[in-house]
């Protein structure tokens, strides 16, 4: 039976996780989790998993609540809290469900502790990538993804040659705003990106899909995953979010990693560790899920994806200044402070004004994204008061 450490229970991976570790209590024991502002289901998830030992909360007059309530159970809050959860806790396993860049220094510490790390956070490999690959080169844990593209990518490759392969296709649903024009974008509100067609997820991970900054990022996150230089990966627009990534062979063929759009499958191919049985999780038949739509991808209707392949080519910090101001930009959309439109805009100015770290180390990319957002706060409040 697997200990389980679950980063970001509050969030849509998390509750899908939760939900999954109750179905199958015979694999694994629930012994320590974090949420966010989302506090009301904890007495719930308290009394459902009582091996929890230790939770993390974001506001420290949170945690003095529910330690007065529940005494026998470690909190934690505060800026320090969740790397202190990551190193205290007693797991064999962690899912990392947690939304940005707060989600890097946890899996740098779950490496550090030998562990397995089940990520989904985006942010860890495309911030951070050159560290977490340094920590698994030197046999520091290990790392299995759960985004739906990369458990598709790596099912397939684990079954070719690289030299077979031509290239890897990274399906594109193109989000909400898939069927309008640049011109038609000027007007859009959050309200009307918040729309996804295929995915129920978060807010800031619907707005990336709208921008396709998500995309740029799942690319960035396949090089780091599976070699820069052994594979070629390219966007591929698809409607229907049922073909989750495709390879491209050498001899003209294609193969497809198909299944429903539903994050409990690479949950699953995740904590299973990419081995688990897969007949009792089948669900739907190929006849079921057709037709299929693809389309060749627009680099000028989506700017967003080539912007990330110029940064990661730059290298340094610059995923870090990339995905900070990202994070503040969508933000100040979803609050009405900037137009959709100005966030690829916001990101190209950060990454002209911040400083540039050819070799950045953790505390380098730690104070890249504290000056990156105080940067791109300063854009958004010239423009908003402009």
């Amino acid at each position: 039976m697997r200990k389980v450490l679950l980063l970001g229970a509050s969030g849509s991976i998390g509750t899908q996780s939760l939900e999954i570790i109750e179905q199958e209590k015979d694999k694994f024991l629930l012994t320590a989790l974090s949420v966010g502002h989302r506090i009301g289901d904890l007495p719930m998830l308290i009394s459902k998993f009582p091996t929890i030992s230790r939770i993390y909360l974001i506001e420290d007059d949170d945690k003095a609540l529910f330690e007065e309530k529940y005494p026998d159970i470690k909190w934690y809050s505060g800026k320090d809290g969740l790397k202190s959860l990551c190193n205290d806790a007693d797991y064999d396993l962690a899912i990392n469900a947690l939304v940005g860049f707060s989600g890097l220094v946890p899996s740098i510490e779950i490496l550090k502790r030998n562990k397995i790390l089940c990520l989904a956070n985006k942010e860890s490999l495309v911030v951070g990538g050159d560290l977490i690959n340094a920590l698994l080169n030197e046999g520091k844990g290990k790392l299995y993804p759960i985004d739906s593209e990369h458990v598709a990518i790596a099912k397939m490759i684990s079954r070719y040659k690289a030299e077979d392969i031509d290239s890897i296709l990274i399906t594109a649903s193109g989000g909400s705003f898939r069927n309008l024009t640049r011109e038609q974008l000027l007007g859009v509100t959050p309200e009307d990106a918040l729309k996804h067609p295929n995915w129920k997820m978060g807010a800031k991970i619907t707005i990336d899909c709208a921008t396709m900054m998500n995309k740029g990022f799942e690319v960035i996150e396949a090089y780091q995953l599976f070699g820069k230089d052994k594979y070629k990966v390219e966007v591929l627009m698809h409607d229907e979010s049922m073909a989750h990534s495709l390879l491209r062979l050498k001899d003209g063929s294609y193969v497809a990693d198909i299944s429903k759009p539903d994050m409990r499958v690479p949950i699953r191919y995740a904590i299973h560790e990419s081995n688990y049985p897969f007949e009792l999780f089948h669900e739907g038949l190929i006849e079921d899920f057709g037709p299929y739509h693809f389309h060749k991808f627009d680099a000028n209707r989506y700017p967003a994806v080539p912007l990330c392949l110029r940064s990661f080519e730059r290298g340094g910090n610059s995923n870090a200044i990339l995905n900070a101001a990202n994070e503040v930009a969508v933000a100040a959309f979803l609050n009405l402070e900037i137009g959709f439109i100005r966030i690829e805009d916001i990101i190209t100015r950060c990454l002209e004004e911040v400083d540039f770290i050819k070799e950045p180390s953790l505390e380098d990319l730690l104070e890249t994204d504290r000056v990156t957002r105080e940067t791109a706060r300063r854009i958004i409040k010239e423009e908003f008061n402009a």
